[in-house]
């Protein structure tokens, strides 16, 4: 008999380099010296992408996880399976060996108290495609995530449609589908993508979409995108925008075919919408029939990020997407979820790296229950309802039981 299995994480994986820095190396002027050296702290050799770090915070919360992506045959994929292996040996079962092509990663730069940024190489990834997926274990799974098609070239080079057709497998074999996605490197000739046709060809097989906010505006509307770059001066960009805009965003997706839509908005906290007929839409997904699908209909929700010491901030979006899951399937409703998830966030960001720090599902509920002070909130919440339970503002005229 076949393995059940929880969530299946398919999609990106890589090895992450994270050297130490101090706060003097904020500035990439401050590091990248022509014919100089640079001194710097030691390196934390971590996995990453999205298999990496939502897969294992989930194996970590509790649940049972198969992960899905592709290596090389060099050094650093070695390395990536034998990563895994450390953790539990079953981890490494779905990872495809792939000769002669090389392992992507990842160096990591994230100066304390400023965001990271990253060189990256896509590797392995790049080959990814629907083949490389395993449609028995599809079967067999509640949840399937895919994540970063953006950083795999195979999967843009069709417009989605490779994609587009894995995920309706997962739909179809009775699960629920989600997406995270990452941001392209613009200035890359492999990432000159339609993106609105894209994920108009996409977002119909997903039933829960999770961007950033900085991605999903860049692939929407590159012109407002570039406004509140200049804005932002290098700060969070997701503190340039407002309820109307979020709103507008969580629109275009809904219509563009996913039902269920959260934004991830780094230290400003996560934002959720969801369709009018959500219910209608997932009620007959046969591994959700028992899932209180009424009360994630039609929702405006806004949840903060725990105020707690940020150490690094690699793979947070990634760790609190594990979190939202794990609340899925421990049947939360919408402000719990959105609160659990952001706590899974919180644990991530106060180490370097993305998931040795994540605890069990129990440990999450017992340091939630600690009262862990919240951030201020971002925007401007004149009508909406605060609870003052969750900490999560909803907007007005919302369907009954969300809260």
């Amino acid at each position: 008999m076949a393995k059940q299995f929880d969530v299946i994480i398919a999609g990106h994986i890589c090895l992450d380099i994270i050297p130490t820095l101090v706060s003097s190396q904020s500035h990439a002027e401050d590091l990248f010296l022509p014919g100089q050296l640079v001194q710097v702290g030691p390196a934390t050799l971590t996995l990453g992408g999205v298999v990496a770090n939502t897969g294992i915070a989930l194996h970590r919360l509790g649940a049972t996880t198969k992960l899905m992506g592709k290596v090389g045959d060099d050094l650093l994929g070695m390395t990536v399976l034998e990563s895994l292996r450390k953790i539990d040996r079953g981890l490494a079962e779905g990872i495809i060996v792939a000769p002669g092509e090389p392992t992507s990663y990842t160096i990591v730069i994230s100066p304390p108290g400023v965001d990271r940024s990253f060189l990256h190489c896509s590797g392995a990834n790049d080959t990814f495609s629907g083949d490389d997926v395993e449609m028995e274990a599809m079967t067999n799974a509640r949840l399937v995530h895919f994540g970063y098609p953006p950083l795999m070239q195979r999967l843009l080079s069709d417009g989605g449609e490779d994609l587009a057709q894995l995920l309706r497998q997962g739909q179809r074999s009775g699960a629920l589908v989600s997406l995270d996605m990452a941001m392209p490197d613009v200035n890359s000739p492999h990432s000159q993508v339609d993106w609105k046709a894209w994920l108009s060809r996409v977002l119909p097989s997903v039933d829960f979409f999770l961007p950033s906010f900085d991605e999903i505006l860049f692939m929407l509307d590159p012109v407002r995108y570039q406004q509140l770059v200049e804005q932002a001066q290098g700060k969070n960009l997701a503190a340039m925008a407002d309820l109307s805009l979020l709103q507008t965003i969580g629109d275009q997706l809904i219509e563009l075919g996913s039902p269920l839509v959260a934004i991830k908005l780094g230290d400003c906290g996560i934002y959720l919408q969801t369709h009018a007929q959500t219910a209608q839409l997932l009620a007959e997904r046969s591994a959700w029939q028992e899932f209180d699908w009424q009360a994630w209909q039609e929702c405006r929700l806004w949840a903060p990020c725990f105020d707690v010491e940020v150490v690094g901030t690699t793979g947070a979006g990634d760790c609190t997407i594990a979190g939202m899951i794990m609340a899925l399937l421990h049947g939360l409703a919408p402000a719990q979820a959105l609160r659990h998830a952001t706590a899974v966030g919180a644990w991530c960001v106060q180490s370097c790296d993305a998931t040795s720090n994540i605890p069990n599902w129990s440990k999450l509920d017992e340091s939630m229950s600690n009262g862990w002070p919240l951030r201020k909130p971002t925007y401007d919440f004149n009508g909406w309802t605060h609870c003052q339970e969750t900490g999560v503002y909803s907007a007005p005229n919302e369907a009954p039981g969300n809260r």
